[in-house]
């Protein structure tokens, strides 16, 4: 009881002090522009090389070895495949071998539906980490349903502990 008098109390004195009645309302003000999901606009991104624009994405290093079992995702985050190996040409470029279907790209490799799945050579240059995940930024799924499936004697396995560098994006 003496607790609902000692709140009503405070009450009645914050109402009758004119003190805090004349405490000026101020307004803020907001510097950030509003923000867009979409990416920004580039106006001359199509006359960078892959290479050049891996470079803008500010490529960072990571073993091989955590990139092995990462889903590699389209735009529409729809997974394409798993990465099953990380091979180095004999140009010396690095690339993602991903198991495709454009059917059962979400299935884990190593299931039934392998049989089924053709390896695809995914350049490094077009893709980037997206937290565990990689997505394929330069590549859309036209492109994996027409690019030449990756023989194995055209490329040497990188070791999974040797380190390699990958762009890094967000959504």
């Amino acid at each position: 009881m003496r607790m609902i008098w000692l709140g009503l109390a405070c009450a009645v004195l914050l109402w009758t002090t004119p003190a805090l009645a004349e405490i000026p309302q101020t307004s803020f003000v907001v510097a950030a522009a509003p923000q867009t999901g979409a990416p920004p606009a580039d106006n001359d991104a199509e006359n960078l090389t892959p290479e050049q624009r891996m470079e803008r994405r500010y490529p960072q290093p990571v073993r091989v070895g955590f990139l092995i079992g990462l889903p590699v995702l389209d735009w529409n985050d729809s997974t394409i495949g798993y990465i099953q190996q990380v091979v180095r040409t004999p140009e010396g470029k690095i690339q993602l071998i991903v198991p495709y279907n454009s059917w059962f790209g979400w299935v884990r490799n190593g299931g039934l539906f392998d049989r089924w799945r053709r390896s695809v050579a995914v350049p490094i240059e077009t893709v980037a980490i997206l937290a565990r995940q990689v997505g394929a930024l330069d590549m859309s799924r036209e492109h994996f349903d027409t690019a030449p499936t990756f023989i194995a004697s055209q490329a040497v396995a990188v070791p999974a502990d040797e380190q390699i560098r990958i762009a890094i994006t967000r959504r």
